[in-house]
């Protein structure tokens, strides 16, 4: 499954008349006291402004596609048992031809938000548009399988089969992308192809033109201000709660901008968003002396489980400008170094407040498993240690310092390099800065730079033989616990396959094809504890190539305003489900 840069549901209905009508069980829900709950508004917040409208150009995690795809997509996971359950499916997929075909029936009655019936074509059209390389679309890797494009093809109105050209452990999750209206995109795409589509749905079109698939859809955008999203009344019409009332019970939901982490929260403790995330032990005690204090009225769990997200720094191997950087960013024995020069431990104590954990590789801490089994298979970490940091950066020819301190080659010229992460990021910040204060110590220069989130991404996600950064410091949520390793991150040629991403998509190391080969071999094993056993060898291969350096993962706190109601049971909590379904949340 696609992972990006950092959000169903029911009884299956048997018969044709049942189609329309989606339940959410009663029990995806600690508090059954909806009668009556209708209304008001969800207020959250970004520390970054929105990019654009269209779903096919958009990459950063929360994107406005992103709240509007909300409850849409053929299945859906219960937290229950993370089962697979049919949502827009009106039931299960008849699987054959030795699990790489699936067929699978559309429910009937539903619509996108301006009336127009969801069929068949709106899944072929969408998927057509992602997988097209001249768009661009950060999902495009999902559609591929070692090389070779999944196809989906219109049976009937209702009808889609989807082949695999080989069987995938992630097909259903493949498979459970949200349809974006034909009559909009595919008459784009068929009248102007590639281009026509990126130019539809800029920051600057109507509202009154953003037609949505799922719960939401936008009401007004003020940039750098404030998104409004109005609930999507179509989508009421096949989404019921268990006693038969329409979803969601929220008229709006919104989102405002704020300067960086502390604005945010400070918004919360001021009551004037309804969630927030608890980055560390400092922001719990502040909303528990706030609680306390009765100025706010807030549920607060710390500790519910570790995180679903990565943090990490990656180092552009396609730097043609700068030979030099190209040569030294692309040798194991440097990125070796900067995983020892990574001081974790501080990082997680400074940063993170002592709640959270050191991470060695890309698997999510919340995935225990996969990381045992690969520990169990000998992946390696190479931990905070400047003495071998210093060791080895002298095997690249590092050896003499000059008057500041700095190592300097032959020529005299300093060991530096500019690494970036995105403003107002508070945690990212602080790991940029202790990441920077330790490589001073071994000599190695680090020009540390916060910059625009958006202008990050684009510089990440580029590709070519000279790509504008030197390195980057963000993380990356998404992603799934059916196999946790992300379809455009691993294989070479995904989109965020960051640290060596060329024109032509090739791997540049044989270590870098293993992870390839592996990835999908794991992928296409359906037997849980061989796939795990697979995916350790993959991480011990990313161990020794260490391609890319992961810091530290926090633990998922939970802080909701008391105004909200509809979360989980608190057993349910954790970081890969959150709290709650949108759905179902409705303000007291």
């Amino acid at each position: 499954m696609k992972k990006a840069l950092t959000l169903a549901l029911a009884l299956t209905v048997g018969t044709a008349a049942a189609q329309s009508a989606f339940v959410w069980p009663a029990a995806w829900t600690a508090e059954q006291n909806t009668a009556n709950k209708r209304g008001g508004e969800l207020r959250l917040s970004a520390i970054s402004d929105f990019k654009t409208m269209n779903p096919f150009t958009s990459s950063e995690a929360d994107s406005i596609p992103d709240r509007m795809e909300t409850g849409a997509g053929l299945f859906t996971q219960d937290p229950r048992n993370d089962e697979f359950i049919p949502y827009m499916a009106a039931g299960p997929a008849v699987v054959s031809n030795n699990n790489k075909r699936f067929v699978i029936k559309i429910r009937q009655g539903m619509k996108f938000s301006d009336g127009q019936a969801i069929t068949a074509d709106d899944w072929v059209t969408t998927h057509k548009i992602h997988t097209d390389d001249k768009v661009g679309s950060n999902s495009r890797d999902s559609f591929f399988l070692v090389g070779k494009p999944i196809t989906v093809k219109k049976l009937d109105t209702y009808t889609l089969q989807f082949d695999f050209p080989q069987p995938s452990a992630s097909a259903l999750s493949i498979l459970s992308y949200a349809p974006w209206p034909d009559h909009v995109f595919g008459k784009a795409y068929r009248e102007g192809g590639a281009d026509a589509v990126k130019k539809l749905w800029g920051l600057s079109t109507p509202a009154s033109q953003i037609v949505s698939p799922g719960m939401w859809v936008v009401e007004s955008y003020r940039a750098g201000e404030r998104t409004v999203f109005k609930k999507n009344n179509n989508w009421g019409d096949w989404n019921k709660d268990s006693r038969g009332q329409a979803l969601p019970y929220l008229n709006n939901l919104s989102v405002r901008i704020v300067a960086d982490a502390n604005a945010s929260l400070a918004a919360f403790l001021a009551g004037q968003i309804d969630i927030v995330g608890m980055r560390n032990a400092d922001d719990l005690a502040q909303t528990k002396r706030a609680i306390d204090a009765g100025s706010l009225k807030a549920f607060l769990k710390p500790n519910v489980s570790p995180q679903a997200t990565s943090q990490w720094i990656t180092f552009n191997w396609n730097k043609a400008s700068d030979p030099a950087k190209q040569k030294l960013f692309r040798d194991v024995r440097f990125r070796r170094a900067m995983s020892h020069i990574a001081n974790r431990q501080a990082m997680v104590q400074l940063a993170l407040g002592g709640l959270g954990s050191e991470t060695y590789f890309s698997v999510y801490p919340i995935f225990k498993q996969q990381i045992d089994a690969g520990l169990a298979a000998g992946a390696p970490q190479y931990k905070y240690d400047l003495a071998q940091a210093s060791k080895l950066l002298a095997q690249i020819g590092y050896t003499k310092k000059n008057a500041q301190g700095y190592l300097v080659d032959k020529s005299g010229k300093v060991l530096e390099f500019n690494l970036s992460t995105n403003a107002g990021n508070t945690v990212r910040e602080q790991l940029g800065r202790i990441f920077a204060d330790e490589a001073k110590k071994v000599g190695v220069k680090v020009n540390f730079t916060p910059i625009d989130f958006n202008t990050l991404v684009g510089q990440l996600t580029s590709k070519g033989e000279n790509r504008p950064f030197d390195a980057i410091l963000l993380g990356l949520s998404g992603g799934s616990n059916i196999w946790s390793f992300g379809s455009n991150v691993v294989p070479c040629g995904g989109n965020l396959h960051s640290y060596n991403n060329p024109t032509d998509g090739k791997c540049a190391t044989s270590q870098e094809q293993l992870m390839t080969k592996l990835y999908y071999q794991g992928d296409a094993e359906l037997n849980d504890a061989k796939r795990r056993a697979i995916g350790a060898q993959l991480m011990k291969a990313e161990g020794e190539l260490q391609p890319v350096i992961y810091l530290v993962g926090g633990n998922f706190h939970v802080a909701f305003n008391e105004r909200l109601g509809g979360e989980f049971a608190a057993n349910m909590m954790d970081a890969y489900y959150g709290q709650r379904f949108q759905a179902l949340t409705f303000i007291k």
